[in-house]
């Protein structure tokens, strides 16, 4: 079971510790106090689901602190520790089962675990109960006493079982998977009551209940994918379907959808750095405190053994956070905005996508399915405004899930999303281009673009566009076709494709070079673009990207084009004309910022260069020795193939 959304503690564990026989009592009633003001804190959450037993335990705890603000500790007897011991216990599993009920995302996962939580609130009242009973109820005054004996008697007589709202609100949720696995769509009056009595009542809550299902899914044991998977798509149909601008509700992803694309000029950088690192927050996530923090960073604050908020300083008696997509999305459009590169969080990186590439059930097949119909009716929609919310719902479905591509795919998207790339609206083309790069990364879907006729859409975004984002992913849907042999030819075909992959490496954001130089090596693969991209001038724009402000990866993959490009004399010829090239070539190559990979495919360029080259470019290399510590080093510390290399190499500059 997952703990990535809820801290250090998987929901429904409670652990609890058992204070030592040696603590005095004052300071257990201390302790305790401060347990039940942990536990009363939570009077404000709203608890949709087993509401009875969440209001039934708040009241337990209510007594409980009156109890404690009226006993005198000191005249307690030494048997009261038995007592004190097991309200220690209980209070501190009560607190943890409520946090638990009150989780953002939480709802609906929480209610297919009725039986379950149910059982754990009775056996609570029931630990409640024995630990009021067994306590000496004569240091308290007369009416404490008889409050607590009432609370007691009557946490006693608390029945267990699901509520009957939840059990028919669950009824609903069985019946709607019963409904998807046999291929008809669910009644959307039942799946609204089923959203009103979970409070979700977003785009954000839902899509909270997607992310939490989808943390449950990929730390999962295998017996428990298909149902948690058949939850996860459940919620992504209700979002698809429900959450509409024309819900009179305010049930509608419209104010999420214009809180994402809002201005960011006014945002400054440093509020969105975490606290801890001082850095971006990749990956945001929100505590019990309402900070924000950088998932990496808070859990090694946390790991360490600091159970404080390192912002407020306030102890935290539950380590649980979850993700803060508003921040994130933020995070993300400065960082457009101000031509930052935005790296994928580790956390997700390490996610295994090949989990995702068939349905975890026939339901969640379905569900999918029926979502993407849906979807891709509404892309057909004659309003713009519901057109760039299908699109943006088909790029959220498509990000990371390969099913979902193939769902969206085979319901025929590709299509409407080409068409809305030409679109006047600036969100609506946004959305269509990120939505298209999704689905691009699928087989079938990367086939229906260059199939419908889509190579010379996409590239006409790249050359006139409204936002900078729509034509990083433009060039960044080259690229994934890039890597089928079959449409290279294709892409290079077009006129102006090439040309403008090489204007962006001289003149785009770092996402834009970055997207045109990988493009450009893919192109080169094929014979028949290496004219091409040699005409364009894309030698002088990639030699001034090894030496240029931007170092770093775009140094590493400029040089990895260029090797390619060197392997053939015409491309040898194109580098030897660049002024300078060998010593930049050199320079990069002993550089302490060149990684190993941009070490590698520096030594096979300039091998290129000399096979291709002659005796020319050998003596030049000759005259220049500190070249030689570095192809040593390569020599014995580099992969087998850039050893083999970098010893032809001085073989060359070592004969006479």
């Amino acid at each position: 079971m997952s703990n990535a959304t809820t801290g250090s503690r998987k929901i429904f564990s409670l652990p609890a510790v058992t204070p030592s026989t040696s603590v005095n009592s004052v300071s257990l009633i201390h302790v305790l106090s401060l347990l039940a003001d942990d536990v009363l804190a939570l009077r404000g959450a709203a608890f949709p689901v087993h509401r009875k037993y969440a209001r039934e335990a708040l009241r337990q705890v209510v007594v409980i602190r009156e109890f404690l603000a009226d006993v005198v500790a000191e005249a307690l007897p030494a048997s009261a520790f038995v007592g004190l011991a097991e309200l220690h216990v209980a209070l501190q599993k009560l607190g943890h089962l409520l946090r638990d009920l009150a989780r953002p995302g939480a709802r609906l996962w929480v209610l297919v675990n009725s039986d379950r939580v149910s059982n754990n609130f009775r056996a609570l009242f029931r630990s409640v109960a024995t630990a009021l009973e067994v306590l000496p109820l004569g240091a308290a005054s007369p009416e404490v006493m008889e409050l607590v004996q009432l609370v007691a008697e009557q946490a006693w007589k608390a029945e267990g079982g699901t509520l009957p709202s939840d059990a028919l609100a669950a009824r609903i949720v069985w019946s709607a998977l019963a409904l998807f696995e046999n291929g008809i769509e669910p009644d959307l009056i039942d799946l609204n009551d089923l959203m009103e009595h979970l409070q979700i009542r977003s785009w954000s809550d839902c899509s909270e209940e997607i992310a939490f299902l989808e943390d449950l899914f990929f730390d999962c044991e295998e017996n428990e994918a298909a149902s948690i998977g058949s939850l996860e798509a459940l919620m992504a149909y209700c979002r698809a379907t429900l959450f509409d601008a024309d819900d009179h509700n305010k049930r509608t992803g419209g104010n999420q959808f214009k809180a994402l694309h809002r201005p960011v000029n006014h945002v400054n950088l440093d509020d969105l750095r975490c606290p801890i690192s001082l850095e971006l927050m990749l990956d945001p996530v929100t505590i019990a405190t309402g900070q924000t923090y950088d998932r990496a960073s808070i859990s090694k604050w946390l790991k360490s053994g600091c159970l404080t908020c390192p912002v407020t300083g306030k102890k935290l008696t539950d380590t649980a956070f979850v993700s803060n997509y508003a921040v994130q999305h933020l995070v993300e459009q400065l960082c457009a905005s101000k031509n930052l590169s935005f790296p994928e969080p580790n956390s997700k990186q390490k996610r295994d996508g090949s989990k995702t590439a068939t349905p975890p059930s026939s339901a969640a097949a379905g569900a999918m399915k029926m979502a993407a119909a849906f979807l891709v009716r509404k892309l057909a929609f004659p309003t713009s405004l519901e057109q760039s919310r299908a699109a943006f719902e088909v790029r959220r479905l498509s990000k990371s899930n390969v099913f979902n591509r193939t769902c969206l795919v085979e319901a025929g998207a590709v299509p409407w999303l080409l068409h809305l790339s030409s679109s006047m609206d600036s969100s609506t083309q946004d959305n269509a281009m990120a939505a298209l790069l999704n689905l691009s990364k699928h087989p079938s879907g990367a086939r229906a673009i260059v199939e419908v006729g889509g190579l010379g859409l996409v590239v006409d975004v790249i050359r006139l566009t409204f936002k900078v984002e729509a034509q990083q992913n433009a060039v960044a849907i080259l690229f994934y076709l890039s890597l089928v042999e079959e449409y290279r030819a294709a892409i290079g075909d077009l006129p102006e494709a090439i040309p403008l992959l090489v204007e962006l490496m001289r003149e785009g954001s770092y996402r834009g070079k970055k997207n045109a130089i990988v493009t450009i090596f893919g192109l080169s693969l094929c014979s028949s673009n290496r004219v091409k991209i040699l005409e364009s001038g894309a030698v002088p724009a990639l030699m001034a990207l090894l030496s240029g402000q931007e170092k770093g990866n775009l140094a590493n993959d400029s040089m990895a084009v260029l090797a390619k490009i060197a392997e053939h004399p015409d491309g040898t010829a194109k580098i030897l004309c660049y002024d300078g090239a060998i010593s930049r070539l050199v320079e990069f190559f002993r550089s302490t910022g060149t990684s190993r990979s941009g070490r590698e495919s520096c030594v096979s360029a300039l091998l290129s260069l000399c096979v291709n080259g002659g005796a020319e470019v050998v003596e030049l290399l000759r005259s220049m020795p500190v070249v030689m510590p570095p192809l040593y080093s390569l020599v014995t510390e580099g992969s087998p193939q850039a050893g083999k290399k970098a010893r032809s190499l001085l073989n060359r500059i070592h004969e006479v």
